[in-house]
């Protein structure tokens, strides 16, 4: 027996939930199929937990910063307490409500493993081993999301090594942890557990900076944050040659020196999570990213019919632009006659490392910007130097950036680093996708006294 549906998407994470509500909301059926939890890695492994993990440390120095309120801090962060709001957060690795949120909204689950079998075609196993056969009248969309790399530094798969999924689950903070990468998670997951309790971190980043991919100052900014008031301690340029298990610790070889843990975390960057999905029947490549046009549709394969959003096409490895990705491709598919293409997800990307600072950041990098040909000047302002930052607190440090394109006196690139950055992003974000000119910015006038009047700076200090 075969079901048919007008859309068939294959994973159930936010990418995939948006393009089934997308396209139901237009009149056409569609079936969500999923292996695990419905709501995928952003709800139970990574976004919403690792924040909850870090919002506890966040909120202590707030207050701490505050002259009258630290005074009345007099613990310290309540470990078990903690964790029970991490794993509220994650839903106690239940999806009840995600699934009654699809049968709310008239979408189709069927649980177990899909694969493409041919034009419109998908085949589902069931954990049972019995298999169900899926037909689309218009399309299949993959969303099947990314795992964690792993890098290939002899013993370090050998070592026993936790993951994303390992480090956000944890019941109590290891005594010691080497992070090998100093990324988003790895930055994260330094500043979450050292809070946590465990107090000998070491990260380990193979570039000559944290974070590497945004501006040089946010990395630097963080790197001097953690080493000299955190006291987590982070090397750079470490050229990890070898890992191994010495009396139970982890023991890693880097320039020729040893470094001890109790555990090692790998946050080494992401690979799509397309190995064993069907690529083949299509003539793709298993395991790796599938191509897209801005219309999320699969470049290589004929009949209009095969799309993917989010992790797996390598676009963007973020949720937010995978659910963006999402609606784009619910019009495409559902409402074609708006001719609807996906812009944003590369002009303007937004992103936080919810570290303390955050590092807030949206489109291009000053040498990103630079290397992609355009002329452009970056225009520096202290994110603690506005009255707003100076009622906020003591001790609010930081630096905002914006990257103006000078030809078109416009925005295509900001950062800001500072305490709750990550709140800020959004008037930068909307200044680089409606491509407004600074001269016509100039007249937002931002609220006295707030941390965002550094908006009026940044102008004044470009010359308006």
């Amino acid at each position: 027996m075969t079901d048919t549906f007008d859309v068939v998407v294959i994973g159930a994470g936010p990418a995939g939930e948006n393009v089934a509500d997308r396209v139901i909301k237009a009149g056409l059926s569609a079936v969500v199929i999923e292996s695990g939890l419905v709501g995928g890695e952003c709800s139970y492994w990574a976004c919403m937990p690792s924040k909850a993990l870090l919002r506890p440390g966040e909120a202590l120095r707030m207050v701490k910063r505050v002259p009258g309120a630290r005074e009345a801090v007099t613990g310290e962060i309540d470990l078990a307490e903690s964790l029970k709001r991490r794993d509220a957060m994650n839903s106690n690795f239940d999806d009840k409500w995600q699934v009654k949120w699809l049968v709310d909204n008239n979408i189709e689950l069927i649980r177990g493993h899909g694969r493409i079998v041919g034009d419109k075609r998908v085949e589902v196993t069931h954990e049972d081993g019995s298999v169900t056969d899926v037909l689309a009248n218009k399309a299949v969309v993959i969303s099947t999301g990314s795992v964690s790399a792993t890098p290939p530094i002899p013993g370090l798969a050998e070592s026993e090594p936790w993951d994303f999924r390992d480090i956000t689950t944890l019941k109590k903070p290891p005594a010691s942890l080497i992070i090998v990468g100093g990324g988003v998670v790895g930055v994260e997951m330094a500043q979450a557990w050292h809070d946590l309790g465990t107090k000998d971190v070491t990260i380990l980043e193979r570039g000559p900076r944290l974070l590497s991919r945004e501006e040089s100052f946010a990395g630097e900014h963080i790197k001097k944050v953690f080493t000299e008031e955190y006291g987590i301690n982070v090397v750079i340029n470490a050229d990890c040659t070898n890992v191994e298990r010495v009396n139970g610790k982890a023991v890693v070889t880097c320039s020729g020196e040893k470094i001890e843990a109790d555990e090692i975390l790998v946050a080494a960057g992401r690979k799509p999570q397309t190995l064993d999905i069907g690529l083949d029947s299509v003539g793709l490549e298993p395991g790796a990213f599938v191509q897209v046009d801005d219309q999320m549709k699969m470049a290589d394969v004929d009949g209009d019919w095969l799309y993917a959003v989010g992790d797996a096409n390598g676009r963007s490895l973020l949720t937010h632009d995978g659910k963006y990705q999402a609606r784009i491709v619910g019009d495409v598919i559902a409402r074609p006659e708006k001719g609807a293409r996906a812009y944003g997800d590369i002009v303007a990307s937004p992103r936080v490392v919810f570290t303390d600072p955050h590092v807030a950041a949206v489109g291009l990098t000053e040498q990103q910007a630079t290397e992609k040909g355009l002329n452009v000047s970056a225009v520096d302002y202290g994110f603690g130097w506005t009255a707003g930052a100076s009622t906020t607190g003591e001790g609010i440090e930081g630096n905002v950036r914006i990257v103006v394109d000078e030809d078109t006196i416009t925005i295509v690139g900001a950062t800001f680093v500072g305490p709750g950055a990550g709140e800020m992003l959004h008037a930068a974000t909307i200044a680089i996708v409606s491509k407004i000119t600074l001269d016509e910015l100039w007249h937002a006038t931002p609220a006295f006294p707030t941390i965002s009047e550094f908006w009026l700076r940044l102008l004044e200090a470009y010359g308006l």
